[in-house]
């Protein structure tokens, strides 16, 4: 199946499967939260005009020309409300205070000269309004200022402040169970890198499958290791359907006499998708597990990726981030690739649509990482992006092709 076709395949799936149940939670806490109802604004923000600059507050009209000496009636600090300003005089007012009545513009200190305590020269002609923020001008009372749906960023929790919400309604976040297939792994910090047994290698997808769901905002449970055994593996998919929204495999998804994450999905579940067009990526599993607690959803959803530690990253980004958007309320969001020049020849293409790994370079184009294996990590941590190549398409040094950053992959 193409990726395309596939997406189509994973979003529908997803938004069957879609999260409804809300919490609240503290705006401090509120950062990827998906936000689940719309914010209204109780206030107006400001909620009085109020002076952008440390200077004085005038009469327009008291300033007839430049020079004018005034007499100093108030000083009003921000947080403080002044009296209403008497004709002939100014008031010496300070960033974010309120502007008194009967005042309509505010002259900077810099554009004034203080005459003692008590007096105050105008150097310039104030125009109406000038340095005066007003009431409701940033948002006004009974508008929406973060629309059900979005995701909250640090900008958007402080906007929420801003009209006093303490709280904010967001959609709980998906509770994904994750687990490695194969008796070969071996966890970091159980022997010693010099002592790896024969034939074992360190399970660096746990820790970096981890990390990217937990990017794209989502709860972990991680379920360790699963022996390359059919029963073991059954009894793991349906242990971890029960209380989770999604199951997130690594490795087994191959046609080899160890791989049994294919009949075991099929024995617990369905499979809607084994095949996926892409290098690196090939193998990718989707489909669900019936879940044994009863009175909750029917099945969880189940994404299997291969072993091979950049398939396992690019198929992640690639397929597992729209399905997880999705799941916690985002809209689907297709991949845009930006024109960018090829430093590099790519002359070996695959029928099968490439992702290979680059980096921007300081004359604007792309450098290639050397070794695009599927089982060189270091590619994937040198890159910046990656290409999206169409299939058969080789690529000659100064080609425009088409590039996605890694920071818009990640957590998307």
């Amino acid at each position: 199946m193409t990726l395309d076709e596939a997406i189509v395949l994973l979003e529908a799936g997803a938004a069957a499967a879609r999260i409804f149940d809300v919490e609240t939670v503290s705006t401090f806490d509120a950062l990827g939260r998906v936000l689940a109802a719309d914010l209204v604004s109780p206030i107006d923000v400001p909620p009085a005009d109020n002076s952008s600059m440390d200077g004085y507050a005038v009469r327009g009209a008291d300033v007839p020309v430049a020079g004018t000496v005034l007499r100093v009636s108030q000083r009003i600090a921000a947080g403080h409300v002044g009296a209403p300003l008497a004709a002939g005089s100014a008031a010496r007012i300070f960033t974010g205070a309120q502007i008194p009545m009967g005042a309509d513009a505010v002259v900077m200190q810099e554009q004034c000269d203080a005459i003692g305590d008590t007096e105050v020269r105008i150097n310039v002609l104030p125009a109406p309004g000038q340095w005066i923020r007003h009431r409701g001008e940033d948002v006004m009372q009974g508008s929406t200022v973060l629309p059900r749906g979005m995701r909250l960023t640090p900008q958007a929790m402080g906007l929420a402040a801003t009209v006093g919400a303490a709280t904010l309604p967001v959609w709980r976040r998906p509770r994904v169970a994750m687990l490695s297939t194969g008796d070969e792994l071996v966890m970091p910090g159980t022997v010693a890198p010099a002592d790896l047994p024969p034939g074992a290698i360190f399970n660096s997808n746990r820790f970096m499958l981890r990390g990217l769901l937990q990017a794209a905002g989502c709860e972990v449970t991680d379920l360790g290791i699963v022996p390359d055994r059919l029963a073991e593996t059954r009894d793991a998919l349906r242990h971890a359907a029960v209380g989770h929204d999604l199951i997130l495999s690594s490795g087994g998804v191959s046609v080899g006499e160890e791989d049994h994450i294919r009949p075991a999905v099929r024995a617990e579940g369905r499979l809607d998708l084994w095949q996926l067009a892409i290098k690196p990526g090939k193998p990718l599993a989707f489909g669900a597990i019936r879940r044994a607690d009863h009175g909750k959803a029917d099945e969880a959803l189940f994404m299997g990726l291969p072993g091979n530690p950049v398939s396992g990253f690019v198929t992640f980004v690639l397929a597992v981030a729209p399905v997880v958007r999705i799941l916690q309320g985002l809209p689907g969001k297709a991949l845009a690739a930006s024109p960018m020049r090829a430093d590099f020849d790519w002359s070996r293409p695959d029928k099968r649509r490439e992702f290979l790994r680059v980096r921007r370079n300081a004359s604007g184009g792309l450098d290639l990482f050397a070794n695009q294996s599927s089982g060189v990590l270091t590619s994937a941590v040198w890159a910046d992006g990656l290409v999206d190549n169409p299939p058969g398409q080789a690529i000659r040094r100064g080609d425009t092709v088409g590039f996605l950053a890694m920071d818009g992959l990640i957590g998307r």
